[in-house]
């Protein structure tokens, strides 16, 4: 028999929760410098596609499959395959992936509540654009700040999961989400008012196919992928407190449409900085740290400015972490019989142990051989390991689960429940059973120099 499950207190709830849960730092943080490494308008086109066609289902699937079984990632894996192990080892997959992403991804964020605190100060005051880019360099090597910001972090996380799903993560979601999408439009309209928004809109919204490459197809489902959120266990988890009567299909629809339309208005709203002042727009993964706070230097109220972006991202990061511990969280209560209390504060203080070497990896007292090792030192091996190995391919066998594994007639009948667009089932199977798993595979060879998709299609 099943044990009672808490369940969102409401449809909107559940959306500003797996809006929240999707649109993270990767569509503030990681879309736009992309974005600019991918010509512009082309990545963004395909983008949308791989999103509709390939990333929606998944996503799709993954509701279905938490709302049919009710359990978490290791539940609902082990209850839809007969109770087969070795499906098991999927769910707990879902959470080693999702726990070492948490233990950078954290100090990532700490980044952001540091960089919001400098700004309040204002921190490019009379220094030079060197002297602005540099501080991202101190920050990184101070291992002392790096770790007091992660754990404070952390600490707002206890404090949204430890409430439970209506009364923490629903709760917040349903003022965080809105709230965000409020700062992101208000810079936008601002961005608006640059010279270069025009040139913005133009690098965005008109694609060169010149520039049109076989990686760029690849980078653009990449993407998709990660800012859905799939392959996580965190769709399934948040499924699992779904009720029979929710659609489905209309609510994935909504959650990517927003997901999309913020990616789309973080673009709008960083290109126009950018192009206001001449810079390039392939300014890589340092562009929010190291570039943007340049030019908001030299943007008329640079403090409010620089600070409400930088809330922005403190927002968008917690939207995005709270569900990544709810993972954890739900998984340890479903398995162990754990209290809520107990899984918070172990998940909280486990993510923390295991996320001191990459608050410490600038210091270069904690793993110093590491980078002469492995090419690339603890923080970026970590983040190199998760995103492009372990989360495509926690994507690629989710996938394989829900099209091939997982029994057709159930899928059908959980599909429909509460449906409005009941003729979608058909297709929605098709691209779960062979485009998605297809295109996911060509990702991770191509990752992994098996095949050269650029030199194929020369």
């Amino acid at each position: 028999m099943k044990q009672p499950r808490e369940h969102w207190g409401s449809r909107l709830g559940f959306i500003m929760a797996a809006a929240g849960s999707a649109i993270g730092l990767g569509s503030l943080w990681r879309f736009p410098y992309v974005t600019g490494q991918n010509g512009g308008g082309v990545f963004v086109l395909l983008y949308l596609i791989f999103t509709i066609f390939i990333a929606l289902p998944v996503f799709i699937g993954e509701l279905l499959m938490g709302r049919g079984a009710q359990k978490s990632a290791v539940g609902t894996f082990g209850e839809l395959s007969n109770n087969s192990n070795n499906w098991k080892l999927l769910g707990w997959f879902n959470i080693l992936t999702t726990f070492l992403i948490l233990s950078y991804y954290c100090v990532v964020s700490g980044w952001c509540l540091n960089y919001m605190m400098m700004s309040l100060n204002n921190f490019t005051l009379n220094k030079s654009p060197t002297e602005i880019s540099n501080l991202f360099g101190l920050l990184y090597n101070s291992g002392d700040i790096n770790l007091f910001w992660n754990f404070i972090f952390i600490l707002l996380n206890v404090g949204v999961v430890y409430g439970g799903i209506r009364k923490g993560i629903e709760h917040w979601a349903s003022i965080l989400t809105p709230a965000l999408l409020f700062i992101l439009i208000g810079l936008f309209i601002y961005s608006t008012t640059l010279p270069g928004f025009g040139a913005a809109f133009k690098f965005i919204f008109m694609p060169d196919f010149s520039k049109v490459t076989a990686s760029s197809f690849l980078n653009a489902l990449g993407m998709s992928l990660f800012t859905l959120s799939v392959g996580l266990g965190i769709i399934i988890t948040y499924g699992s407190y779904m009720k029979s009567t929710e659609d489905m299909p209309k609510t994935g629809l909504i959650v990517s449409s927003m997901t999309v339309l913020v990616s789309l208005f973080s673009a709008l709203m960083i290109f126009p900085i950018i192009f206001t002042f001449g810079f390039e727009p392939q300014a890589g993964a340092g562009l929010v740290f190291k570039t943007l706070p340049i030019l908001f230097s030299k943007l008329p109220g640079t403090v409010v400015v620089s600070t409400i972006f930088f809330l922005l991202l403190v927002f968008t990061a917690l939207t995005s972490s709270i569900s990544l511990f709810e993972v954890l969280v739900s998984n340890l209560i479903e398995v162990f019989s754990w209290s809520r209390t107990k899984a918070v504060m172990i998940s909280a203080g486990s993510v923390f142990v295991m996320g001191i070497p990459a608050a410490l990896t600038g210091t270069g007292k904690l793993f110093a051989n590491w980078s002469s090792l492995y090419g690339r030192d603890y923080f970026d091996s970590l983040d190199y390991l998760t995103g492009s190995w372990m989360l495509p391919m926690a994507a690629l066998l989710t996938t394989i689960f829900a099209g091939w594994r997982m029994d057709k007639k159930f899928a059908q009948e959980e599909f429909l429940k509460g449906a409005s667009w009941k003729k979608l089932f058909k297709p929605w199977i098709f691209f779960v059973r062979w485009v998605a798993p297809i295109a996911i595979i060509l990702v991770i060879l191509h990752e992994g120099g098996i095949v050269d998709i650029n030199r194929i299609f020369r």
